[in-house]
């Protein structure tokens, strides 16, 4: 059985099911109110979820039960009472390396932590206080850290990636931070300077590859990339495919040559391609590409995928991948991405959607 826990614009919606039999909703949680991100941990069975009140800004809950129930309030999740800058949105949760550890993104471009399975959070405060950070501009989303990619086996070793400004590295669990931005073209500046003159640079998304941790990919606005040393230099890899601006972006945990994009027009029109639905998939590297789109509407469907509404379950053959529209539709795939299933239709828009088992 997989459970998928939806985001949208009018709360969390959990959805349970397999994709060879289809999906039934089994709760609604936190009803008309945004729904940022939300994630089930494996480990401890807790879910949580970023929500965002329009009267009192974003605020982290989870709850250990019914989810149709009580959600209590995690404690640390807010600025320096002096910093002059207000917690705009939270973007992303992901599972630490350690026992109870897990990470948060959030706007404006900040890193938490927390030890004890996501009760109270601690502000990164080497990322927080980063010299360059006055210079940081934000993307369209807002100045949003949206991806957090641990290294498996090595908790002090961490990439995250913010809008725009970039991809920061780790080796030390977070005291001290580096760029890792060599390669990328920022081709929708003016006139496109080198990553060593500007953080200008909007990454869109970025994912680990489980089995060769130093590769990762990335869906940059304007450009898919690979790196091989760990985010240190990246190389484009979207000759092929009919756009390269995108946003979300999913790994095979089973294959580090295997990578899955959902293309969209251009920056100004922020749709899919032809008014056809498809996923692109590549098992080479990102050498070459080829389109995933059996079951998925195929005219006069203009579909907008949100960054973090695309996520995969299990791996290699047996790959679950799953993605919901702004328009409120969720597709899902058992054979990895080979042929669709419709798994939800007429939900509120989707901003986040991930999977359990």
């Amino acid at each position: 059985m997989t459970e998928l826990a939806v985001g949208t614009k009018k709360g969390l919606f959990l959805l349970e099911g397999e994709p060879h039999a289809g999906f039934e909703l089994t709760s609604r949680s936190f009803p008309g109110q945004p729904v940022d991100f939300a994630l089930r941990d494996h480990r401890s069975g807790r879910i949580f979820a970023g929500v965002t009140s329009p009267f009192y800004g974003p605020k982290l809950f989870y709850t250990d039960g019914d989810p149709a129930g009580e959600w209590q309030q995690a404690d640390g999740v807010e600025l320096p009472s002096d910093c002059g800058l207000a917690l705009e949105r939270i973007w992303v949760i992901a599972l630490g390396e350690r026992p109870g550890s897990l990470y948060m993104g959030a706007d404006p471009g900040v890193l938490f932590e927390s030890d004890d399975g996501g009760e109270s959070w601690q502000l990164n405060a080497a990322l927080w206080n980063e010299p360059s950070r006055p210079t940081w501009q934000p993307g369209g989303g807002g100045l949003c850290l949206h991806s957090i990619t641990t290294w498996p086996g090595e908790p002090d070793r961490l990439a995250v990636a913010v809008s725009a400004a970039g991809v920061w590295l780790t080796d030390d669990r977070g005291a001290s931070w580096r760029r890792g931005n060599a390669g990328l073209r920022a081709r929708y500046l003016p006139q496109a300077p080198g990553p060593e003159e500007t953080d200008d640079l909007c990454v869109h998304h970025l994912e680990r590859a489980p089995r060769r941790p130093q590769r990762l990919f990335m869906q940059f606005h304007g450009g898919v990339y690979r790196s091989d040393d760990a985010g240190q230099s990246w190389s484009e890899i979207g000759r092929g495919l009919p756009s390269d601006f995108g946003f979300p972006l999913v790994v095979d945990p089973a294959d580090p040559d295997c990578a899955f994009v959902i293309p969209l027009v251009a920056d100004m029109d922020r749709v899919t391609p032809e008014g056809r639905v498809r996923v692109y998939e590549t098992r080479d590297g990102g050498a070459s590409w080829a389109a995933r789109g059996v079951g998925l509407p195929a005219k006069h469907a203009y579909l907008t995928v949100l960054r973090q509404a695309f996520t995969a379950a299990s791996e290699g053959a047996s790959l679950q991948l799953y993605f919901g529209s702004t328009s409120g539709e969720v597709f899902g795939s058992g054979d990895a991405g080979a042929s669709w299933i419709t798994a939800a239709t007429r939900l509120p828009p989707v901003f986040s959607l991930t999977a359990a088992q």
